[in-house]
């Protein structure tokens, strides 16, 4: 929980994310060997930071080959006080981490490789849990990753939240990696826990800096409009239990209104901010997130203006995967005919093999068609491509239902 916040603190001071990450792990280590012994301290993460900084100077000492610069940086890290003071500009935002998505962002780095570094650095997601957010084969986010830690220290890219014309090149990949970070929060992709609420927080909380660091920017107040809805539903999203509860299931009564009002906030100003332009892809996954919280039953939902609002985003940003959730609005709409159709017209996307909700979705389709038996195959299929204990728990107890 506590690595990537070390990662950006020493990033932000040896300007190198492949030492940083280094030094972070070697803080984790000196941890795992101590705390059994000593007790874990009061104050975590602050203890991490004061290794990682140690092992830093440690570093320098030791790696005579390094430049003036980097000797002075490692003396200057040495008498650096615990925290910085205020910056004086006040277009200034003082978070590591958020430097550490622009650093990560930077153009020298293809769009695919800031994305998996991002997750890789920030998020603490394994390179398998990348690969499956970005459905890309593990070796090939691998390579990414190692080939832009690399780049980043050939270039000397600075460690920095950028200004002017850079700034704007740069959000449009650190709108993607916030978004992805969330949704790995949201769905976690492998292991025992269907939600990871840290990365969530993380995610809604860069999300909000990001939005008061560019006011004017649409699709900025679109994500954060979207993660706050999305945010809203996460104590019903499961059950006593940690189990998986469906959309069409929760209890509506323990959506988070706070949020829910952050996020209806949030739209109306990536509208207003939009300026006659048509809304981008996450202002308009945004207004389909209004469109469930606006219902106040599953059985009051808007399907009609969902799936209008889904032809509009898969005609702004097309994917396989947008098509997949216009499906199932469509089959919502029209019924569960009108969306299998669509869905087995992306049974040969290359994109979606291996993809779980594919035949999950699928799945759901045929039940409701009352064709149980392929139904079953098509949810046992599913629970064997996905990796999150709980998700697969759900659905073998749906083709047990069938």
């Amino acid at each position: 929980m506590e690595a990537p916040r070390v990662i950006a603190g020493v990033a932000r001071i040896v300007r190198d994310v492949g030492i940083a990450e280094e030094l972070a792990q070697d803080a984790l280590v000196a941890a795992l060997e101590q705390w059994p012994e000593q007790g874990v301290p009061d104050n975590p993460g602050a203890w991490l930071m004061t290794i990682a900084k140690r092992r830093a100077i440690d570093l320098v000492r030791r790696r005579e080959r390094y430049t003036d610069k980097l000797a002075e940086m490692g003396r200057d890290l040495a008498s650096a006080p615990p925290h910085r003071d205020e910056p004086a500009d006040p277009d200034d935002i003082d978070d590591d981490l958020l430097r550490l998505v622009f650093t990560a962002c930077h153009p020298v780095l293809s769009a695919e490789a800031r994305v998996a570094l991002t997750l890789r650095l920030l998020g603490g997601l394994t390179t398998g849990e990348i690969a499956r957010a970005v459905l890309a084969p593990e070796p090939t986010v691998a390579q990414r990753i190692v080939r832009a830690k690399r780049t980043l220290a050939a270039k000397a890219v600075a460690f920095e939240v950028p200004y002017g014309p850079d700034r704007e090149a740069r959000v449009g990949s650190v709108l993607e990696v916030i978004y992805l970070i969330f949704n790995e929060g949201y769905a976690a992709t492998a292991g025992d826990d269907w939600l990871r609420p840290g990365l969530c927080e993380d995610a809604l909380r860069l999300a909000r800096v990001l939005a008061g660091l560019m006011p004017k920017e649409s699709e900025v107040h679109g994500l954060a409009a979207l993660l706050e809805l999305q945010a809203s539903r996460a104590a019903a999203r499961t059950g006593p239990s940690g189990e998986p509860v469906l959309l069409k299931d929760q209890s509506r009564a323990r959506w988070n209104q706070m949020l829910v009002r952050r996020g209806y906030a949030a739209l109306a100003r990536a509208q207003a901010t939009a300026s006659g332009r048509s809304l981008g892809p996450y202002a308009l996954q945004a207004a389909i997130a209004a469109c469930h919280a606006h219902a106040h039953t599953y059985e009051e939902t808007d399907w009609r203006q969902i799936a209008a609002l889904y032809g509009l985003l898969a005609a702004r940003a097309p994917s396989p995967v947008v098509e997949l959730n216009r499906a199932v609005a469509v089959s919502m709409a029209e019924g569960p005919a009108a969306g299998l159709a669509l869905v087995d017209a992306l049974a040969a996307e290359p994109a979606l093999r291996g993809y779980h909700l594919l035949p999950s979705v699928r799945g759901d389709l045929l039940a409701r068609l009352g064709r149980a038996a392929d139904a079953r195959a098509e949810f046992e299929r599913a629970a064997s491509l996905t990796r999150n204990g709980r998700e697969r728990a759900l659905l073998l107890a749906r083709a047990a239902g069938c």
